[in-house]
């Protein structure tokens, strides 16, 4: 007779099975739970975790999320969202959620949307107020001003830019709040895949300026998303 595996061992967790070791206490130490890095992942792993999650009351994203792995993802959650262009799935807890904050995005041009998207999934999943604000870089000088009123009141401000990576400090120059410098891969061969940009926002000369990494939505939505939290 085989005996009935039992409901204790860890073999039948379907986290188990994949290799993850899920952080439960996270949201507890940090205000939100873990965040799915689909990148590297199977779909069926990424759908186990989305699941545990769920089973928590957690409100559920995960980023870097390939057209393959979305097709998949939502056939097994079919309550899930993917945007395409930041390549995020999401999931929310049923009901109204109230949202907080205020967050604005910015980008410097249109091919910087991705990494924009990004942010604004992230912020939208923590529950944080966003505006959009597209194709204002530095080559039109006079479109970022005309938009000012749209988030010069934001509690923080994500700025999105490739190529010389000069937004970010035009913008924390009209603003008395964070701004947090998110270079981006996009430029030509000097640009060095967002290298260039990179070091110009490390060195801006506008004080409220801070830089995350390359190509970096997540981290930089996220930050800003604490920021507006806690202002409130």
């Amino acid at each position: 007779m085989t005996a009935k595996p039992s409901p204790n061992d860890p073999s039948q967790n379907p986290l188990h099975r994949h290799a993850v070791t899920l952080d439960t206490e996270r949201s507890v130490r940090c205000g939100f739970p873990e965040v799915i890095y689909a990148a590297g992942k199977t779909a069926s792993a990424v759908a186990a975790i989305a699941r545990e999650l769920l089973e928590r009351g957690e409100h559920v994203l995960a980023t870097r999320v390939t057209e393959e792995q979305a097709e998949e993802l939502l056939s097994a959650l079919p309550e899930a969202r993917y945007n395409m262009t930041a390549r995020t799935v999401r999931i929310d807890q049923p009901g109204e959620r109230q949202l907080v904050g205020a967050v604005a995005v910015i980008t410097a041009g249109t091919s910087d949307l991705p990494v924009a998207e990004e942010a604004n999934e992230t912020l939208q999943w923590m529950g944080v107020r966003t505006t959009m604000v597209h194709d204002v870089g530095v080559a039109g000088p006079h479109r970022l001003p005309s938009r000012l009123a749209e988030f010069e009141s934001a509690d923080a401000v994500v700025v999105v830019a490739g190529m010389e990576g000069a937004l970010p400090s035009v913008v924390g120059g009209y603003l008395a709040a964070p701004v947090i410098a998110v270079p981006t891969s996009v430029g030509y061969g000097a640009n060095f895949g967002g290298l260039s940009a990179l070091l110009s926002m490390l060195n801006s000369c506008a004080a409220n300026v801070t830089v995350v990494n390359i190509d970096a939505g997540f981290k930089a939505g996220y930050v800003a998303g604490l920021i507006a939290r806690r202002a409130k």
